[in-house]
């Protein structure tokens, strides 16, 4: 073999052993494809639980009882004796109002009824002694007619002056502002010192034990709401879901906003609520116990609606019949397709092919919860 000849077949052997490698890598790659690495916030557990479906409310809580009270005769403010936030007990004295004249009045009216009552009595004994004298034919008849006209006389100036002690009194009285009933004081609207006039507002007074929900529901929803059903509900700020019962239905629908009112009782013996709190809830309709998943997760944009579900780190599409919606926890229930403790995909993770492999990071401060909602942004 000369040299040359040599040379080539050395140059065919490392040829062939560069393209054997090559094929080696790539069917690597291809038996062995990369997993997805996503987010716990990508994937939510289906979770069996109790589904409230009804239509969506919002609405303020007040209180069921309250009363604004009022001036009811004119003078200065002398004392103040609560502020807003303080409790009291029925018949608690509130303010003092100057009462110089209505008191001066009502030692008048006392007066007179003292003078009308020796009056009305001394016409009672003389209309008496004529009677008397008549009947004895001492006297003529018009003389009795005279002293039983005098006696009604002087009766109905008895009962005039007792009526104008009963209102001197009255105003005496009013002069001392006290609480209607047992509650918080809701509201000061004065100071000492200020004059006051007859429906001048003083004070609000509520009762916090019992608290009233008035919302709206769109009339198409009036046929699912009813006196005596549930409204679930959360308060601005707080993830805490609260109920209370509708206790009336208002027959009235609103010109502008086409919504019915509707008004529940709300429970407050703890004292763990106010008035004037803003809540967004429903009317829980229906109910039963279903397979819960976030709306998130559901695909229905085609014929039937959709799941991507994460089984033994492959991704499935999984084809599911849906039944009750919860409006406001943004969860549906899935009749048939899933099983509770399944996982599925939310958000942008619902993009992955069926078949990839999916491996889901666990930071510690950060573990799916069965059933959330994701936002999409």
């Amino acid at each position: 073999m000369t040299r040359r000849t040599a040379s080539l077949a050395l140059l065919a052997t490392a040829l062939v052993g560069t393209a054997c490698s090559k094929d080696k890598e790539a069917s690597a790659a291809n038996a062995a494809p990369v997993a997805q690495n996503i987010g716990p916030e990508n994937i939510a557990v289906a979770n069996t639980d109790t589904l409230r479906s009804g239509p969506a409310v919002s609405g303020s809580l007040v209180a069921d009882r309250e009363a604004r009270i009022r001036a009811e005769l004119s003078g200065a403010v002398l004392q103040i004796f609560v502020e807003p936030g303080e409790r009291v007990s029925s018949g608690t004295v509130l303010a003092r109002i100057d009462d110089a004249n209505v008191r001066d009045a009502a030692l008048s009216a006392r007066s007179a009824v003292a003078q009308a009552t020796v009056g009305a009595e001394q016409a009672a004994r003389e209309l008496q002694r004529a009677k008397t004298l008549v009947a004895a034919g001492a006297i003529a008849e018009r003389d009795v007619e005279g002293a039983t006209n005098a006696n009604l006389g002087a009766q109905a100036q008895l009962a005039d002056a007792k009526s104008r002690l009963a209102s001197a009194d009255k105003n005496l009285r009013n002069a001392t502002i006290r609480a209607p009933f047992a509650g918080v004081v809701a509201e000061r609207a004065v100071s000492p010192g200020d004059v006051v006039s007859p429906g001048a507002a003083l004070f609000t007074v509520i009762d916090p034990r019992s608290l009233k929900l008035e919302a709206s529901v769109p009339t198409a929803a009036l046929g699912t709401v009813r006196v005596g059903a549930t409204v679930s509900f959360t308060v601005n700020g707080s993830d805490r879901v609260l109920e209370g019962r509708i206790t009336r239905v208002s027959p009235m629908v609103d010109a502008q906003t086409k919504q019915v009112k509707i008004f529940a009782s709300v429970p407050n013996d703890r004292n763990e609520l106010v008035s004037g709190l803003f809540v967004e809830g429903r009317v829980a309709a229906e109910k039963r116990v279903g397979v819960l998943v976030p709306e998130a997760a559901v695909d229905q944009t085609g014929i039937s609606p959709m799941v991507m579900r994460l089984k033994n780190g492959k991704v499935e599409k999984v084809q599911v019949q849906l039944g009750l919606r919860d409006e406001s926890a943004e969860k549906i229930e899935v009749r048939t397709g899933l099983a509770g403790g399944d996982t599925v995909l939310l958000g942008a993770a619902r993009g992955i092919s069926v078949g990839s492999s999916v491996v889901v990071s666990s930071p510690k401060d950060a573990t799916p919860r069965a059933a959330s909602p994701v936002k999409n942004n």
